[in-house]
């Protein structure tokens, strides 16, 4: 192509893509669309010439050794390559690549390699770790798995909601209805509980005195109130490293509101001192945001107390300034629900009207809401809650079903088959979408499922258990001329254009579709192309054939977070 059409190589990479699989019929490997070519070469052709093009084109190429049959579709020009080359080229790769393959594909080779600092998680401390939470937290750990897979260093902070006037009332309620050895043994549970108690004596003067004067207390640091606070901040974050170890997330820092109490003050000054700051005539502090700076925008900084509000504290100017001082990142992600997208423009405007010109690389990845998360007892208060149930209910569904054997660790199984239950059916759709969640649908064995997956993973790994799981390398590849068998090939190649799709626009719902596909292929072939009563060279090549594709499935769970099981 780069002789015929005078075009260095390289800017074809991206003219040229595998072409998806198709249930109906058979297609072409690779497609070059011709669009994407003509635009370099300014001739501003029009659409309707576009298949014409293609017709051209397709008539000045040779078929060779590698390519054996070049036609011309509605715009693109299609490539079929020699059936054994294709083959053989495909499972190498995958093979000698293992859980970097698609990752080294040159798509990638001019995307540089950035320091990435990402925010997600986030829960309030003493108040429920709700669905919303669970959602960041997976979306989170999706994008920092998929950065750090691209060779990307990656800093994943939990920003904890853990200062504030509700600690006045927290600790007020501490005092009256607290117990010691609950909050050791059940933090989360036990502050909770105390929230809800204190909170229905809120409205009485004296506990809002008492309340006042705990968090005036706290801002002074005094050494009393300081030392139960942080009781309830250590403790508390002891029991999410254990939850967030079950979801199999890790945090390299856990940072917080509190850590930017002086700092926040500091950046009022900086406001001040850049005349950004201005009174409202009841004494409230605000930036102006407007293009024509007649106040049609403007973000509340403080409030009329003198006291800091949302903005510069919780999810904090101090902080951004202070991470970009620690950690000098290329880009900072913040993973919450789409409700805080104002905040978060008008967080990085002020930032960017304070002269930080890095504002420009930070992002606001936003979710949508997910509806009707309950468990058999009622409403989701916990994190908790919802892996027990759906450990509990998967187990239910491994003892009730014909095919279950004898495993190992159950509890463990569910737990992780569960997971990815929840997990897929979180990815499935846009993540700005808001979703009707459904324990049946998100569990059912067959169908679109993470259940599906794993049973997926589960066969193919006992495939290779029973037929020796020795690494192959040399297998004849002229035994995988089936249709089944080419459309797997075909659907491995594309893998690395679905991970750079990702990559570009976060989005996980592309791998979650190409994996679903990518099992129900497979099951197929499982089907149609047996191991076992085939010819010793055929039973090699198939074997070899799902073992790439049980590599690369696994590969992508883990990306989506996704423990994959050996038994099921």
């Amino acid at each position: 192509l780069s002789k015929v059409l005078d075009l260095p190589p390289e800017n074809l990479i991206k003219s040229i893509s595998a072409v998806p699989v198709s249930k109906k019929r058979h297609v072409a490997d690779f497609q070059l669309s011709i669009a994407s070519v003509t635009e370099d070469s300014s001739s501003n052709c029009l659409a309707q010439d576009l298949p014409l093009q293609a017709q051209k084109l397709a008539e000045r190429l040779k078929c060779d050794a590698v390519v054996s049959e070049i036609s011309a579709g509605p715009g693109t020009v299609n490539f079929t390559i020699n059936r054994e080359l294709l083959a053989k080229t495909v499972l190498q790769q995958v093979l000698k690549d293992g859980s970097e393959y698609g990752v080294k594909s040159e798509l990638f080779s001019t995307v540089p390699r950035q320091k990435a600092v990402i925010e997600f998680s986030s829960p309030n401390i003493a108040k429920k770790f709700h669905i919303g939470h669970l959602r960041s937290t997976i979306v989170g750990n999706f994008i920092a798995n998929l950065k750090v897979a691209l060779g990307h260093e990656v800093t994943r902070i939990n920003y904890l909601g853990d200062w504030g006037m509700q600690f006045g009332l927290l600790g007020v309620g501490f005092q009256r209805f607290g117990n010691k050895e609950k909050l050791k043994s059940s933090p989360l549970q036990h502050l909770f509980e105390v929230y809800v108690q204190i909170n229905k004596a809120s409205e009485d003067e004296n506990t809002k005195e008492l309340a006042k004067d705990f968090f005036r207390k706290l801002e002074e640091r005094d050494e009393q109130t300081l030392s139960l606070w942080k009781q309830f901040r250590d403790l508390s974050i002891k029991e999410y490293i254990r939850i967030y170890k079950r979801l199999g997330v890790h945090f390299d820092e856990y940072s917080g509101e509190s850590f930017y109490q002086e700092k926040s003050q500091e950046v009022l000054k900086m406001l001040e001192e850049k005349g950004l700051l201005q009174k409202t005539t009841k004494g409230t502090g605000i930036v102006d945001l407007s293009e024509k700076k007649d106040l049609s925008s403007f973000s509340t900084v403080m409030r009329s107390d003198g006291t800091s509000l949302y903005i510069t504290r919780q999810v904090n100017l101090a902080a951004a300034i202070d991470r970009m001082n620690k950690h000098s990142w290329d880009t900072m992600i913040y993973v919450t629900d789409k409700s805080q997208s104002n905040h978060f423009q008008h967080l990085f405007q002020i930032l960017k009207l304070m002269g930080y010109d890095w504002a420009e690389r930070c992002q606001h990845v936003s979710f949508g809401l997910v509806q009707g998360m309950k468990t058999r007892r009622g409403e989701v208060i916990f994190l908790e809650d919802v892996l027990n149930e759906v450990r509990s209910r998967m187990l239910q569904n491994m003892a009730s079903a014909k095919t279950t054997k004898e495993i190992e660790d159950p509890m463990e199984t569910a737990e992780k088959v569960g997971l990815a239950a929840l997990i897929i059916q979180d990815f499935r759709g846009l993540l700005s979408s808001d979703y009707q969640f459904s324990w049946d649908r998100a569990l059912q064995s067959r169908g679109d499922t993470g259940v599906f997956l794993q049973y997926t993973h589960a066969r193919l790994h006992s495939l290779e258990q029973m037929h020796g799981n020795k690494q192959l390398t040399d297998v004849n590849v002229a035994c995988l001329q089936e249709p089944d068998a080419i459309s797997v090939l075909q659907h491995l190649l594309r893998y690395d254009e679905v991970l750079y799709r990702s990559s570009q626009d976060l989005q996980p719902k592309h791998i979650v579709s190409y994996l679903l596909t990518l099992s129900h292929l497979a099951a197929v072939a499982h089907k149609t192309l047996p191991v076992k009563g085939s010819a010793p060279e055929v039973a090699q090549a198939r074997l070899c054939l799902f073992q790439a594709a049980r590599s690369v499935l696994a590969n992508g769970m883990k990306l989506l977070g996704i423990t994959p099981v050996t038994q099921m």
